[in-house]
Parts: C-alpha cells; sequence; structure tokens
C-alpha cells in the first residue's frame, strides 16, 4: 500500500516521512533496505538533506544533484550503495531516468506531489515507473484544479486504486459535475483509508500553532521594469481596441 500526505503547509510533512523512513530502517534491523528516495522540487532539495540531518541524522543520505552528480550506472551504483535516502529533483528523475529505473528502492516520496497532476508528463511517468515496496505522496493541494490531479496522484502511488481514466470519469468526475452527493461518498470511501489530510484549523492542531505573524515588505520597480510595464500595458490595449 501507499499513501498521500496531504497536511497544510507548515504542519510537519517533511519531518513525518523522515519518521517514516527512519522507522522501516529500524525495524528491519540486520535486514538490509533498499535506499529510500525523495523526489522534490529542485528549490527545495538541499532543505531535505538539512532536514534529515537535523531530524533522523542516523540517516545516510545522498544528494544527486549538480553537474558533479553521478551519471554512470558504476558511479551511480557506488554513491548509493549503503546509502539510506537518495534525494534528487523531478528534473533529474526524467533526465537521469535509465540510472533510477535499474536501481530498487524502498520507499519513493513525491514531495510537492501536485507536479504529477499531468499523467501524460514525462516526469510523471518517470516517477510511475520506478521500482519500489512503498510510495508516498505529499502535497497540501491534492486537487489543485481538476479531480484527474487526485487521480493522477493516486495512480502513483496505488496504481488501480482508482481504475483507469475512463473508468475514473465514469465513476466520478462525470456524476460529481451533476452534482450527484454519492459520487463524492464513493470516492472519500475509496481514497479515505490512505490519505492523510490535517488543516491548521482542527481543534487539535490550532491550540499549538504560534499566531499568524504577517509582514508587508514594498518593493519598487526599476526604471527599466516601469518601462517595460508601460510598453506592455499600452500594446495590451491598443491590441483591445484593435478587435473592437
Amino acid at each position: 500500500f501507499g499513501g498521500c500526505l496531504a497536511d497544510d503547509m507548515g504542519l510537519g510533512k517533511t519531518v513525518q516521512v523522515l519518521a517514516l523512513l527512519a522507522h522501516r530502517r529500524g525495524a528491519a534491523k540486520k535486514n538490509k533496505l533498499a535506499p529510500a528516495l525523495v523526489v522534490c522540487p529542485t528549490a527545495v532539495v538541499i532543505n531535505w538533506a538539512r532536514e534529515a540531518k537535523r531530524f533522523t541524522p542516523e540517516l545516510k543520505v545522498y544528494v544527486h544533484q549538480g553537474a558533479g552528480r553521478a551519471t554512470e550506472a558504476a558511479a551511480f551504483k557506488a554513491k548509493t550503495e549503503g546509502v539510506d535516502l537518495v534525494v534528487t529533483s523531478y528534473a533529474l528523475i526524467r533526465r537521469d531516468r535509465e540510472l533510477f529505473e535499474k536501481a530498487s528502492w524502498d520507499v519513493v516520496a513525491a514531495d510537492e506531489a501536485h507536479n504529477l497532476k499531468n499523467p501524460s508528463a514525462l516526469q510523471t511517468r518517470a516517477l510511475k515507473a520506478l521500482p519500489s515496496d512503498r510510495r508516498v505522496a505529499l502535497t497540501g493541494t491534492p486537487v489543485e484544479n481538476h479531480l484527474t490531479d487526485l487521480w493522477s496522484i493516486y495512480d502513483f502511488t496505488m496504481p488501480g486504486l482508482l481504475g483507469g481514466t475512463t473508468r475514473f470519469a465514469r465513476t466520478f468526475t462525470t456524476p460529481l459535475r451533476r452534482g450527484d452527493p454519492k459520487a463524492m461518498e464513493r470516492l472519500q470511501k475509496r481514497v479515505g483509508p490512505f490519505l492523510l489530510r490535517r488543516t491548521k484549523e482542527d481543534p487539535g492542531i490550532a491550540a499549538d500553532l504560534p499566531p499568524k505573524q504577517e509582514q508587508e515588505t514594498w518593493c519598487d520597480l526599476t526604471r527599466e521594469q516601469v518601462a517595460l510595464y508601460q510598453a506592455m500595458t499600452e500594446a495590451t490595449v491598443e491590441g483591445i481596441e484593435d478587435k473592437k
């Protein structure tokens, strides 16, 4: 089984996944597990490595990123041998797909899993092709634009749970568009056991959160930006006038 961790931003999805990985390592004891793999946006790769060092220092981490990363099969195998966690980006999963597909993975976790909402995208197909024992999706917005976003996430975590796209549309999407409340009940029963979602408004959580702090920072445009903005505005207005 896999699942979707859909807590609001700031409620510790990263720490929860690291705790899961550490628990699986501890439970396995002498039985050697394949490395876990975290795939995330490029901007947060280093943050994952930093959080792992802080909260689970017992885990050996390899960051697959940058020009100095292992790009040959032998070098990649040497880098990941004896490692507990590999962290990389969606861009490199697509670019170095062959390396990752030839390796074995214990848990594959997709951070900011709304990146999987397009099932035909190369990065989505590359991630779904990885051999793994468990799959976890992390996203605060399991449904961002369309209900098919949810389908694609679960096609990664638990392929077949929601059927194919045609069956999903016939069973859930179309009835929901028609306002069928039973369709929502069926969908919630299907994904509910494999979805953990907490919001900051939940009574059991809100009391533990610090007061919300807001800070406004004003940033003036440069002269070049002002000129560009003005030119774009005038061009847009002229285009509208021409179409009248």
